[in-house]
């Protein structure tokens, strides 16, 4: 008998494209570890205000880098980031003080770079706890940190109908300033990967988007 392959989904997009929800089915569905890359950058964010660190003070950003040590730990189908053994809750990453810096401290090289392989080493978390795959979710997945991913989508929407979404799940943070924040950076901007599956989300139920791409992935996943 043939050993099931061991995928990697990488899909991309900006703020409430569908990317979270969806890779959350997709996780269910085909028993895949699940990676919000997003979540990562908003914990190490709020460690990095916890240390009273800006932005622009570039020698703060890179000693405190230096010191935080990082950890993953699993819940269900869920890869957490563990700074210092802990895992940073919700209810702190998701204020309005991360939301204001965190497109920031993302466009800092130094940062992006921290993170790069941590987040690779997820495939092997994955692999470790005998998971099919990995499906990760991001801004840079597909064409920086796994741009040979078995499957690269990237989704995007109108952005009238993300800002709806994103009011609607309660959401303070601006879509348009997260967008030009986000594709203008010099590091890793989003855009939509060569080669990546683009998907027009906004007149879209999470069924179809999901449908979309469950499709490939399953017919990868028999053969």
């Amino acid at each position: 008998m043939s050993i099931p392959p061991f995928i990697i989904v990488a899909i991309d997009g900006g703020a409430a494209s569908g990317k979270s929800s969806s890779s959350r089915t997709l996780s269910d569905r085909f028993n895949l570890l699940h990676v919000d890359t997003g979540s990562f950058y908003r914990a190490l964010t709020a460690e990095l205000l916890r240390r009273e660190v800006k932005p622009a003070d570039l020698p703060a950003v890179q000693a405190a880098l230096a010191d935080i040590a990082l950890g993953t730990r699993v819940e269900g189908r869920s890869a957490q980031m563990e700074i210092a053994g802990r895992v940073v809750p919700d209810a702190e990453i998701r204020t309005r003080h991360v939301n204001d810096h965190v497109s920031h401290f993302a466009a800092i090289p130094e940062v992006r770079t921290a993170l790069l392989e941590y987040q690779r080493s997820q495939a092997a978390v994955a692999r470790a706890r005998d998971f099919r795959g990995l499906v990760m979710e991001g801004r840079d997945i597909g064409s920086v940190i796994f741009p040979d991913a078995t499957f690269r989508f990237f989704l995007h929407a109108h952005p009238e109908e993300r800002a709806r979404r994103r009011a609607s799940e309660g959401g303070q943070d601006s879509i348009s300033e997260r967008d030009r924040l986000d594709t203008s950076r010099k590091t890793a901007p989003l855009a939509c990967p060569p080669g990546a599956i683009s998907i027009d989300t906004t007149h879209l139920t999470l069924a179809e988007v999901v449908e979309t791409m469950a499709k490939p992935i399953a017919e990868k996943l028999a053969s």
